[in-house]
């Protein structure tokens, strides 16, 4: 044997590119990691919706609603750490959302460095859904940073007042801040394709495909989508058009 061939031998101690060890870093972990906290997310946001329509009540309702959140846990815990708590849990599940679907797209890349020349996609998958997935969720965050230094932190918004959550809505979607009644429209119409391909990979990431829920699937999460989309819109809708006042 030559030398030249020797030395290209590799060395038994030969360092090799770590990696993190633990089912959870496994891709199989990770898909369950985005999943279930995507799960949850979604039910947040039907919870969230749901909440928002307490606007068509009137500004005693509404405020109610918004005090008795501020307050829950009262007198037993301090004021408003049952909201905190819901804040940081609902950023840590955004955190390993967001988390997962990186380490994921990162180690898909790796993995196939050049694009196949056709790509066919699933059955029940959007052709463009991984391109929709991923700019929709730059929307949402962006949106996201918006809403809460709009509704939840009153920087942006004319209403100062916190107890005043119907004023502060009422705001925020008036006729003349029309522009923040738009984007919030867009940013629920990428939330929508988001919520729609992403219950249907959730869920075929937690059952499986199997073909007989395969329909089911498609069809919960087009509504789920559906619900949330048009739940969420009725409000600037409405304001903006004079139906809240």
């Amino acid at each position: 044997m030559s030398t030249d061939l020797q030395s290209r031998a590799p060395s038994p101690k030969a360092k090799r590119p770590t990696s993190p060890t633990g089912p959870w870093a496994s891709n199989i972990g990770l898909k369950i990691a985005m999943a279930v906290s995507g799960i949850l997310l979604v039910l947040f946001i039907i919870v969230h919706m749901a909440g928002n329509l307490h606007v068509f009540e009137g500004r005693e309702e509404m405020n109610a609603y918004a005090h008795g959140l501020r307050t829950l846990g009262e007198p037993l815990l301090p004021h408003e750490s049952i909201l905190w708590i819901l804040r940081i849990g609902l950023i840590a599940l955004a955190v390993v959302h967001i988390w997962s679907a990186v380490v994921l797209t990162r180690r898909s890349l790796a993995a196939r460095p050049v694009r196949y020349k056709s790509k066919k996609p699933a059955k029940g998958e959007s052709r463009h859904a991984a391109a929709t997935m991923r700019w929709g969720a730059v929307v949402i965050v962006l949106f996201l940073a918006w809403h809460l230094l709009d509704l939840t932190f009153r920087t942006v918004n004319p209403v100062k007042d916190v107890p005043d959550a119907y004023g502060a809505v009422v705001a925020t979607f008036s006729p003349e801040r029309w522009p923040v009644t738009v984007f919030y429209l867009l940013a629920l119409v990428a939330l929508g394709f988001h919520l729609r391909h992403g219950t249907w990979s959730a869920v075929q990431t937690i059952a499986g495909p199997d073909t007989k829920w395969r329909k089911r699937t498609q069809a919960l999460a087009l509504a789920i989508a559906l619900v949330v989309v048009v739940g969420f819109a009725i409000v600037p809708l409405s304001v903006t058009f004079g139906l809240v006042k």
